[in-house]
């Protein structure tokens, strides 16, 4: 079997069984795989509906919805509605999802979400009577621990019967439906253990991983065991998932690295280096979980640029493949997201194409976007008097090579501080040079009367068009803000909210930019 190289998750929910009116037709669920005919894309990763419930049409799991007799969720008594109509009349959605897959050469490794806490049996009508009856089960059942901790309702993996439950379903899922590998999905609520019980728990996990591995294996040959984790190995630790132990024993074959798994958040700064060195060795591969929403004042979900300078980054850093998780959001597929689908194999094309660097920070939906253990962000950052803030941001692009070659159009770092007045003094410095203030235009937005999405309220965009003694390297950069004096009369917090580069470049040396759509037909005046 070819290992893939990108790979695609689809929820199986959102676009698909979410969308479409009761009964639902076996072309329309069918274009769950035709929608990503002729790309680039290798493998569907197509997630188990719930994960505590299925929509398939399982037999030692709950499907979706059995247990709930009045719906207060309209669209999730849909998605029941239109699981149990396909199965009635012949057509098991994920027998149907495999054989179209084949059909029109995709693998398919269906997706598990391994945890996931629990709410009230009158509200949560997703949720499995085997998790709504063993609530002595779960990690926070002891009463110990703080009410905010985010795993408190979720699965303690020391006692047997959790395991057991949870192999059963992906037993059945090997056993049944013709495919290719299975993902593990463990970086959705990525807790497994009490906290006082997690150097335990990292031998009791690497068993049961181990289990499931033999499972794949000898369920059919070339089948692989795809894992989901937070990018950090140090953070997987934290929670019991001890990624180097598993490689030492061969009991995973691809190993997708992730940040903002909850809110979806693109992050061109991600650092997969450490996996990458971790799986040097091994017949492991690493691929880099590729997001594309952004969720700011102007964007929902990226622009290709945007998508450009985080691939670009990701396989720079010696990534195997790419997983594009939550682009479902992007939903009914445009050409925008077909062109965007394209380019992602190939950082030789993508490097001298524009693109479009930015920092994760406070979004419209997450004013603290959640982030997994071991992870943390440089923004929102404060800014105090004399005291040096720094951001750290990685870029691929080699300007001085293109520059030589005549393609460098443009560079524009663009920095914005909240809460800041014009009586503010800030001093910007990037890789320990300071940028002068004749490459500086500020632009004022203190008092927005609309916004594209949302206000984000006072501030000041500082925009700096760098000359080539002053331009980002190649690698990591450190841009350092310092607040010099502070306008007496404030007392609302100033603090750095973004950071962005933009990187412009010609098709060929002295070519005109009027080629994009955005400019307008090109006038021979503007060359």
């Amino acid at each position: 079997m070819p290992q893939p190289r990108i790979m695609f998750y689809h929820d199986g929910r959102h676009p698909l069984i979410y969308m479409y009116e009761p009964p639902m037709q076996k072309e329309e669920y069918e274009a769950g795989v035709d929608e990503l005919v002729g790309t680039p894309v290798d493998a569907l990763m197509f997630c188990l509906g719930d994960g505590r419930t299925v929509l398939h049409n399982t037999k030692v799991g709950e499907i979706w919805g059995h247990n709930v007799k009045k719906w207060s969720h309209l669209t999730f008594h849909r998605a029941h509605r239109n699981a149990r109509c396909l199965i009635r009349a012949g057509h098991d959605p994920l027998r149907l999802i495999c054989d179209r897959a084949h059909a029109k050469g995709l693998l398919v490794y269906p997706t598990l979400l391994v945890q996931q806490g629990r709410g009230e049996p009158d509200q949560d009508v997703r949720c499995s009577n085997f998790r709504f009856e063993n609530a002595h089960l779960e990690i926070g059942a002891g009463g110990d621990l703080d009410p905010d901790f985010p795993g408190l309702t979720c699965l303690d993996f020391k006692h047997e019967e959790v395991r057991e439950e949870r192999f059963a379903l992906i037993e059945e899922t090997l056993n049944t439906y013709p495919v290719d590998g299975f993902e593990l999905q463990l970086n959705y609520t990525p807790y497994y253990f009490h906290p006082d019980g997690v150097e335990a728990g990292r031998k009791i996990m690497t068993a049961w991983i181990g289990r499931v591995c033999r499972a794949v294996k000898n369920s059919g040959p070339g089948r692989e065991l795809a894992i989901r984790i937070p990018a950090s190995i140090e953070g997987c630790l934290q929670v019991g998932l001890d990624v180097r132990e598993w490689l030492r024993r061969g009991i995973v074959d691809v190993l997708i690295g992730q940040t903002f798994s909850g809110p979806e958040l693109l992050d061109a700064t991600v650092d997969f280096r450490p996996l990458v060195e971790a799986v040097k060795g091994t017949s492991c591969r690493v691929h880099a979980v590729l997001h594309s929403h952004v969720d700011s004042d102007r964007l929902a979900e990226a622009t290709i640029e945007m998508i450009r300078a985080a691939t670009c980054n990701y396989w720079a850093q010696g990534v195997d493949g790419l997983y594009l998780a939550h682009w479902f959001g992007n939903w009914p597929y445009l050409a925008s997201f077909y062109e965007k689908l394209r380019e992602l194999p190939h950082p030789d094309i993508m490097a001298p194409r524009d693109k479009h660097y930015y920092v994760p920070t406070e979004t419209g939906r997450y004013p603290r976007p959640v982030t997994e253990p071991g992870v943390d962000m440089d923004l929102p950052a404060a800014l105090d008097v004399d005291k040096p803030t720094r951001v750290r941001f990685r870029t691929s692009d080699d300007l001085p090579h293109w520059h030589k070659t005549g393609r460098v159009h443009d560079v524009l770092l663009r920095v914005r501080i909240m809460n800041t007045t014009e009586r503010d003094r800030l001093c910007f410095r990037l890789n320990n040079k300071d940028l002068p203030a004749e490459h500086l235009r500020k632009i004022n937005q203190m008092y927005r009367m609309s916004a594209p999405r949302y206000r984000t309220g006072s501030g000041y965009w500082f925009v700096y068009r760098p000359d080539r003694v002053h331009w980002p390297g190649k690698g990591l950069n450190t841009l350092e803000v310092t607040l010099l004096k502070r306008d007496p009369d404030i007392t609302s917090q100033i603090y750095l909210r973004d950071v962005e580069l933009e990187v412009k470049y010609l098709m060929g040396k002295n070519f005109h930019r009027g080629q994009d759509p955005d400019l307008g037909p090109y006038e021979p005046s503007e060359a």
